[in-house]
């Protein structure tokens, strides 16, 4: 399943985030609260607990974010990268068109900082 999601993703290598952001994208964490706790966050990033990210970002949600307006690009960010391309797929599904996820997850990007 995580393979056939990530061919329908743009995915987003750790080291083009800064530029992902600068051009205006939204990083979504959706990582548990006892990982953000342990192994820290993505400054910026937009905390969404998994188990309720379709209806806080469905654009007909009466419940959706506005930081997620329709037409920006959504960045999902899990630990590793899994669970993010799933549900980017999903979030493709409502209208999304631009979800996707970053590659390697939160551990990947935190390597990179040193």
């Amino acid at each position: 399943m995580v393979a056939e999601a990530r061919t329908r993703l743009d995915r987003v290598e750790p080291a083009d985030l800064a530029a992902e952001v600068e051009a205006g994208a939204l990083v979504v964490d959706i990582r548990p609260e006892h990982n953000r706790r342990d192994e820290g966050t993505i400054p910026g990033a937009l905390v969404i607990d998994r188990n309720v990210l379709e209806w806080r970002l469905d654009p007909t949600s009466g419940h959706h974010l506005p930081e997620a307006e329709h037409g920006r690009r959504v960045i999902l960010v899990c630990n590793e990268g899994y669970a993010s391309s799933l549900a980017a797929t999903t979030l493709q599904d409502l209208g999304l068109a631009d979800a996707t996820d970053l590659v390697g997850g939160y551990r990947s990007w935190r390597a990179r900082q040193g």
